[in-house]
Parts: structure tokens; C-alpha cells; sequence
């Protein structure tokens, strides 16, 4: 048995990403302390479904002797009884939150399956999709004569995170930000690029320490000039001064995940989630 080694389960009758995603959070405060196995069960919908992951569950404990830890939305009473009758400790998501809710709110709870995630809640959805199709359109400086619909417009050096903040931010929160990339003309002026200036109310700057920048670009382009030490000092001394410069708000994307720099982002630049 070994007690430093879990086996977690993440169970939903729609997507999972409710469960996991709390979990995970939960989870995360546990990791120098505990190593985690997790295992994912989307559309547990049927009790065909339920009992199959019970015997799953039944199985981790008889193989770690210890009992899974499961996270689970599961709406279906009969599916939730049964998935609850295995040998595990069960954290239901939905069951210790909406009770508590429904008193506050003095409504009773849909009990709907997937309504989170669902395209037909609201307007939410799509206006996402649309941010999506917008962040690729106008990734890495591709397409500028839109930019005058651009929630936002993050800048910096090739290699710093651009791309993924931009991604992030259009499927989580529907907003609609271009990239563009600023290469060494750029910097060798004192000015922003004129196509920039205009639209400098929705700039935000990223940059990252250069030793990290050279390691990245070193990835793509071995032994080139572009992932040499000294281009890479270069052109991260000059972006910061730039950003100094011009006022433009920035942050470092160094040792910070796409969802840390797009929270950090949010909360300078005061966007918020598009909930149409």
C-alpha cells in the first residue's frame, strides 16, 4: 500500500470539465505531498454507465488499498447512488453546492444535465467561438486591417506567449484579442509601429526573461541567431523599454501559466468575460 500514491476519479454526465476543474484546484494544494493518479469519466449518463465506473473504483481500491477519492456532477439520483456505492470516498460537486443555493436564492436547482457547457444557455457560446475565429485570424500580426475590432491587442517578442494568451482568453472568456509580433525593426525605433499607435488603448505588453526566451527558441531554431543569447537580451531589454516608454501595461510570462497571464491581464487591463 502505498499511502503517498491516490487514485483520483473524476466523473460528470456531461463533459467532466466542472470536476476537474474543481478538483484539480483542490487537488493542486496536495501535490508536493501527495502523488495523484487521475482517471476521467465524461457522459456517465446511463446506469449501464454507473455501474461500470463502480467496478473501476471497486478495482483502484482493491489494487491500491486505499480508497479513490472521487470528484463527480452527477444530476441522476440512480446514477449517483450507484457510482456512490463503490468503495470510495465521493466529493459531489453539484449536491454540496446547490442546496445551499437554492435556499439563498429561494428557487429550486434545474437538475439539468450539462447546462454549464451547453451551446443553447446563452449567447456565451457562440460569442466564444466567434473570439476564437478572431485570435486565429488575426494571430502574429496576420490580418491588422481588423484590429479596430479588437477587444484587445497583446504584443512582444516572438516566443513569449502571445499566441496561447490569446487562444485562452477567446474559448474562456469570449474576448476578442490579436497578437502581433514585434521583430527587431520594430525595436530598433523609438516609436511604436503606426499601426499600433492607433489602436494603443488596447495594447498589453508580455515579456519574459531572455535566458527562458533563448531555451524556447533554441527548441525551434538550434544554433540560429534568432536563439542567440545576446539577440535574445537584446530584444527583451528593448520591449521592456519600449513598454516604459509608451505607458503600455505588461507583464512577465517567465514561470506563470497561460491561465495566471490571462487573469493577471484581466485584471490590469479591467476586460471582463463576455456573457452575451
Amino acid at each position: 500500500m502505498n499511502e503517498k500514491r491516490r487514485t483520483i476519479f473524476f466523473i460528470s454526465d456531461g463533459t467532466g470539465i466542472t470536476a476537474e476543474t474543481l478538483g484539480q484546484s483542490l487537488l493542486s494544494q496536495f501535490e508536493s505531498k501527495v502523488e495523484f493518479d487521475r482517471q476521467t469519466y465524461p457522459y456517465v449518463d446511463t446506469l449501464e454507465k454507473a455501474q461500470q465506473v463502480r467496478d473501476e473504483i471497486n478495482h483502484a481500491e482493491q489494487r491500491d488499498g486505499m480508497p479513490p477519492i472521487i470528484f463527480d456532477t452527477l444530476v441522476d439520483p440512480q446514477v449517483r447512488d450507484t457510482v456512490s456505492s463503490a468503495n470510495g470516498v465521493m466529493l459531489d460537486v453539484f449536491q454540496t453546492f446547490l442546496k445551499p443555493l437554492e435556499t439563498a436564492l429561494m428557487s429550486e436547482s434545474a437538475y439539468s444535465v450539462g447546462r454549464s457547457h451547453s451551446v443553447n444557455t446563452h449567447r456565451g457560446y457562440e460569442r466564444r467561438i466567434e473570439a476564437v475565429n478572431f485570435a486565429l485570424d488575426n494571430d502574429d500580426g496576420a490580418r491588422i486591417r481588423y484590429y479596430d475590432q479588437a477587444d484587445l491587442i497583446v504584443i512582444g517578442v516572438s516566443r513569449c506567449g502571445k499566441t496561447p494568451t490569446c487562444l485562452y482568453l477567446a474559448m474562456q472568456f469570449g474576448i476578442k484579442a490579436a497578437n502581433y509580433p514585434l521583430t527587431e525593426e520594430d525595436l530598433d525605433s523609438p516609436q511604436l509601429p503606426g499601426l499600433l499607435r492607433k489602436h494603443k488603448s488596447k495594447l498589453f505588453g508580455l515579456t519574459i526573461d531572455p535566458v527562458r526566451l533563448q531555451a524556447i527558441r533554441a527548441q525551434r531554431k538550434p544554433d540560429s541567431r534568432y536563439a542567440s543569447s545576446h539577440q535574445c537580451h537584446f530584444e527583451v531589454n528593448e520591449v521592456e523599454a519600449m513598454y516604459r516608454r509608451e505607458g503600455i501595461p505588461h507583464i512577465a510570462t517567465t514561470d506563470q501559466s497561460v491561465e495566471e497571464i490571462s487573469t493577471q491581464l484581466l485584471a490590469t487591463t479591467g476586460l471582463k468575460r463576455q456573457y452575451l
